[in-house]
């Protein structure tokens, strides 16, 4: 078997990954690893853990690539049980996922379905849960970005499906998490740069990623009541199946990540470790926060 790489060896972070130009790639949303070029790094070969999530419960919507998959491969080797939630239309990574964490002897829950649906966010929980035996950890990752130049291309059911999509779903999530979570469980979000930085071909998305921070805040400070911490994530340009699947115009995939400091987009498993820190008791005293990892942009 060869050697698993050392995630903590110092190496140079401009050329860790690859750099762009990058090919076309346009794929059909919500996109699959598997069509990427080049493919992501979810830290299958490299991420190496520590047993800090021993006991474990943990759901993560779009769990089956992305950062999600990178954040699932993490838990899992820290010694969490995982559920996933995905779409239909993803079901070839989610498998691909399935066969590496059962492979490995941990336990993936796959729950797939479209979190647009009240009944649907509030029944996943309740499956999460029964089929973990619990739930310690709610990370709500799943999100719709469609580039569009004006506001007027942008239609109503487009604007409809981002703010379900990234804003309603894990109000329910929350809602329907937060009866069952034990005191010193955590809801980890997933914002964005875009949040605070908005694109102008990202209107839609940028606004629900302004929200979501808000909503954690405001959250953190009625869920700490009960012992738990609600806390989230701003990515920066990060290299997942969004982008290409019309996240991002085309031109733009190629050039993707040039313009940060590091010259290069983010790969997923450079950002999972801080969604372990945010569900483990190292962060005991972090609630409300927005964790930026954005290879020096400024969140």
């Amino acid at each position: 078997m060869p050697e698993t790489p050392n995630q903590y060896a110092l190496q140079d972070p401009r050329t860790q990954y690859p750099q762009p130009p990058f090919p076309r790639q346009p794929m059909p949303a919500p996109g699959l690893i598997s069509e990427m070029d080049p493919r992501p790094d979810h830290g299958e070969d490299s991420y190496r853990g520590s047993g800090r999530m021993e006991g474990t419960r943990a759901l993560i919507t779009g769990g089956d690539s992305g950062i999600g998959r990178a954040t699932a491969i993490a838990y899992h080797r820290e010694g969490a049980a995982v559920a996933i939630n995905y779409l239909d239309a993803e079901s070839a990574d989610a498998a691909s996922l399935a066969e590496l964490i059962e492979g490995e002897g941990g336990t993936l829950v796959r729950l797939p379905g479209d979190l647009t649906d009240e009944s649907f966010c509030t029944q996943l929980v309740a499956d999460a849960r029964d089929q973990l035996g619990g739930l310690d950890v709610l990370v709500i990752n799943a999100g719709k970005q469609t580039s569009q130049e004006s506001i007027q291309d942008i239609t109503t059911e487009q604007f409809d499906q981002t703010y379900k999509t990234n804003v309603y779903a894990m109000f329910w999530l929350s809602k329907a998490a937060l009866p069952h979570l034990p005191a010193g469980g955590s809801i980890i979000n997933t914002t964005s740069i875009q949040g605070s930085q908005p694109s102008p071909n990202l209107l839609d998305y940028a606004s629900t990623k302004w929200a979501i921070i808000g909503f954690t805040k405001a959250l953190a400070q009625q869920a700490m009541k009960s012992g738990v911490r609600v806390n989230a994530v701003a990515p920066g340009p990060f290299w997942t199946p969004l982008q290409p699947s019309g996240g991002q115009p085309q031109d733009k995939v190629e050039t993707f990540g040039k313009s940060t400091p590091y010259g290069r987009p983010g790969q997923p498993a450079e950002i999972a470790p801080v969604y372990v820190f945010l569900a483990t008791q190292e962060a005991g005293y972090v609630t409300g926060e927005v964790y930026g990892v954005t290879g020096g942009m400024a969140a």
